[in-house]
């Protein structure tokens, strides 16, 4: 395992939103920096306009690079990616913004497949703004799946309290029950349990599988995809040996805080478990994409152009996303140093258990 401090790259996200106020807020304390490294993608001179309208700021290292080849440890790094004359417009959607947002993730992007940074966290964008400028995907998950050529991944909300995955993610709400089907809610089942085990060190972990129908489709009189769809997944999963329960009727399951018997619930569809999620965990909630050969997390709030440039952003998810990257980076290589210490040692040591016992 390498002993050198993790490098973390940071998106700026839609730069006018509030991704540059929870990203300096983030970083103030400079007792920060004996964590990791941060090689932040945008513009020094964005930095800079967000930095003076923060109160109470202390003095802050960077160091403008024009390539995280050149990041200094105790620094905050900022390349340079973005066009000189990108004017701000605090609480605005712009063509301009939206550009600069995916120059932003390509650049992090292609650095992290470069190996130069070592786990990325992303701020917020406008997927629509984004989407207008010829981005052609409907949010992170989607770009990140195509760009390292995984073939789905899955979108884990994470916090303190519980880690709810999604099976569909960023469509409307009428093609959900077109896209679910036995197979795909089974893969998300192995992605989440293959994730739980590496990223997270849970030996056995425990999964939840909510309803797609009120009541759970009360035995078929509102709706029968409990029945001949998600059950069929839940017992093909434990055929396999992924403890998967269920399905749960999400109301009665969140309302009696069944979420806590278990280490991971899947959800159907995004809302079904982003709300729940949200409002019992919003202020430390990270969005973690499993699934990819990189780590990925970002806050789970949006661009909120309505505080920009107000001072009034909180950057506690911000702080959270980069602290849970890079404990997923650690455990990843812990996990897979013992794996492959177990292949050298033979079957005997296969047996033993697995990590976070």
């Amino acid at each position: 395992m390498e002993n050198r401090k993790p490098i973390v790259g940071i998106t700026q996200g839609d730069g006018n939103g509030i991704g540059y106020e929870v990203i300096i807020k983030s970083l103030a304390d400079s007792r920060i920096l004996d964590a990791f490294t941060p090689v932040i993608y945008g513009s020094s001179k964005i930095f800079g306009f967000y930095k003076k309208g923060i109160h109470n700021l202390d003095a802050m290292d960077t160091n403008v690079i024009n390539s995280a080849r050149d990041a200094r440890e105790r620094r905050i790094n900022i390349v340079n990616c973005l066009p000189e004359n990108f004017f701000v417009e605090p609480g605005k959607s712009t063509p301009e913004s939206a550009k600069a947002a995916i120059r932003s993730l390509e650049a992090a992007v292609q650095d992290i497949k470069d190996g130069l940074i070592d786990v990325l966290v992303t701020a917020p964008i406008n997927k629509r703004a984004m989407t207008a400028e010829g981005f052609g995907y409907t949010g992170h998950t989607e770009y990140l799946e195509n760009e390292f050529g995984s073939k789905e991944g899955v979108m884990i909300m994470v916090s303190n309290a519980l880690k709810i995955g999604v099976v569909t993610g960023h469509i409307p709400l009428k093609d959900v029950c077109h896209e679910l089907t036995t197979e795909r809610i089974l893969q998300k089942l192995r992605l989440m349990n293959a994730s739980l085990q590496r990223d997270f060190r849970i030996r056995s972990p425990r999964i939840a599988v909510l309803g797609l129908n009120p009541h759970c489709g009360d035995g078929g009189l509102l709706g029968d995809e409990e029945r001949s769809i998600i059950l069929p997944a839940v017992k093909q999963a434990e055929d396999e040996g992924i403890l998967a329960f269920g399905p749960y009727s999400p109301d009665g399951y969140f309302g009696l805080r069944n979420f806590a018997r278990f280490d991971a619930t899947l959800a159907m569809y995004h809302d079904q478990g982003l709300a729940p999620f949200k409002a019992l965990a919003f202020e430390d909630g990270v969005n973690y994409t499993a699934g990819l050969p990189i780590v990925r997390t970002s806050p789970d709030h949006g661009t909120a152009y309505e505080l920009a440039g107000r001072d009034e952003a909180d950057p506690h998810s911000m702080m959270c996303a980069i602290y849970q990257a890079i404990d997923i980076l650690r455990n990843r290589r812990a996990y897979d140093e013992l794996m492959e210490n177990r292949l050298e040692d033979g079957p005997a040591t296969s047996r033993k258990g697995a990590p976070g016992a």
